[in-house]
């Protein structure tokens, strides 16, 4: 399998490549050459499969032959290693709960999965990579927690300083080891292109890579996901909606790779909070980038999502047609918090601010009686502790996985330019 950027300025390469190299050349970032559908017998006899096979058949074609096929399902099984619980809190909709594994964020799953293909893929090099990544909130925690430790690989996390919450701030900046933080005077917006500039600039001579969502190693696994919802609500004979938050829109964008495969899904909803350029995109075709707006569903606090792109090719650049598997809407902080109060009146359920903007966007849609809708709840209502007990009238229990770090000292250095950047990478 080869990959060509989307940008069309530089060579085709392969997985192995595009995975060290994160971002082409040209800027543009990877996609691949073809995608070709599952058997059809494979999706009807889904339920007959494990989740360390349904994943295995999902994720060979992008791989290829690049890693051996034992190596390629003992990575699998190390990163799917914990549970995707569907919650039924309406008579039609469902959350599958992304919360489950060590960081407690759906970004476990595309960060391990690189963590061990780039390991793989530098077993036999002397020279380290450094892996820089921005994050808007939780894609810095499973990140350091995917590469803690890993060898010959160097992490650097860029963050917005005061736009991440508590926890994800500490489950980022106080593993140590090979993981360093850098704490950045701006929006996530100013980290990304911090780190886009960084690849481009030939004065660094480390051979750099990039962990975020437009590396392909960490967006196709979250395909897996889609897969193992399917899975489970096969049975119910119903077409499926799924709605998922959406910032950098990597997330969404692998449950629309995964329907390329052939997963029947019906339609997607990418749920947004005021950050809504693609949105606005629908409404009149015009793609405007704009500076991201601090909500309280931070992860989310993206102006120009990277992967949007992706979504764009997987439908030749027809808007119509994409508009007719494809809907986004934006929620304020207030339609979010009213929400959370609503889903918790009802069902009980503890819905923390990205999964009641997914919640918004299936009840925006508009299920009809034969579909069922799926919101991603993408991160444990702990990791927004603040927002969630100002709420809701509950006392949010702290899993393990957060008690390890919650009392850890946090250790970040300030960055207030790209030179700042620059100089550290330069050391």
């Amino acid at each position: 399998m080869n990959y060509y950027s989307l940008h069309h300025k530089s060579p085709n390469t392969t997985f192995k490549n595009a995975v060290i190299q994160g971002l082409a050349k040209d800027r543009g970032i990877y996609f691949p050459e073809k995608i070709t559908p599952l058997s059809k017998e494979f999706i009807e006899n889904i339920a007959d499969y494990s989740n360390h096979e349904i994943a295995y058949k999902a994720i060979k074609q992008f791989v290829g032959d690049e890693i051996p096929t034992a190596k390629l399902k003992e990575i699998i099984a190390e990163t799917v290693c914990f549970d995707f619980p569907l919650v039924q809190v309406d008579a039609n909709i469902a959350s599958l709960e992304l919360f489950h594994g060590p960081t407690m964020a759906f970004k476990d799953v595309g960060a391990k999965f690189m963590a061990k293909c780039l390991e793989y893929f530098n077993r036999d090099n002397e020279k380290e990579i450094t892996v820089l990544v921005a994050t808007s909130g939780d894609t810095g925690g499973a990140v350091a927690n995917g590469f803690l430790g890993a060898k010959g690989v160097n992490v650097v996390i860029l963050y917005p300083s005061g736009k991440v919450s508590d926890v994800q701030e500490k489950q980022l900046t106080t593993l140590g080891q090979n993981i360093t933080a850098l704490e950045v005077d701006g929006v996530f917006d100013d980290c990304q292109e911090m780190v886009k500039t960084a690849f481009l600039d030939e004065e660094i001579t480390k051979t750099l890579t990039s962990a975020n969502s437009i590396n392909v190693a960490r967006w196709l696994p979250q395909m897996f996901y889609f897969f193992f919802a399917y899975k489970e609500l096969k049975s119910l004979n119903k077409e499926l909606v799924f709605s998922v938050p959406s910032g950098n829109f990597g997330n969404i964008c692998a449950g629309m790779m995964a329907q390329k495969l052939g997963l029947p899904i019906k339609h997607f909803v990418a749920s947004t909070n005021v950050n809504d350029t693609v949105p606005n995109y629908l409404i009149d075709g015009i793609y405007k980038p704009k500076p991201s707006k601090a909500t309280i569903s931070n992860a989310m606090d993206v102006g120009n999502p990277s992967n949007f792109i992706r979504i764009q090719q997987l439908f030749n650049n027809d808007l119509e047609a994409l508009k007719r598997s494809f809907s986004s809407y934006s929620f304020t902080d207030d339609e979010t918090r009213e929400t959370m109060k609503e889903i918790y009146d009802s069902s009980g359920y503890v819905a923390e601010p990205h999964g009641a903007v997914g919640y918004l966007g299936l009840k925006k849609y508009g299920l009809q009686e034969n579909e069922f809708g799926v919101f991603l709840e993408t991160a444990h209502p702990v990791k927004f502790l603040d927002v969630v007990e100002s709420t809701l009238p509950v006392k949010v229990a702290i899993p393990e996985q957060i008690q390890k770090v919650i009392n850890n000292k946090k250790v970040a250095i300030k960055a207030s330019s790209y030179e700042d950047l620059k100089a550290f990478l330069m050391k």
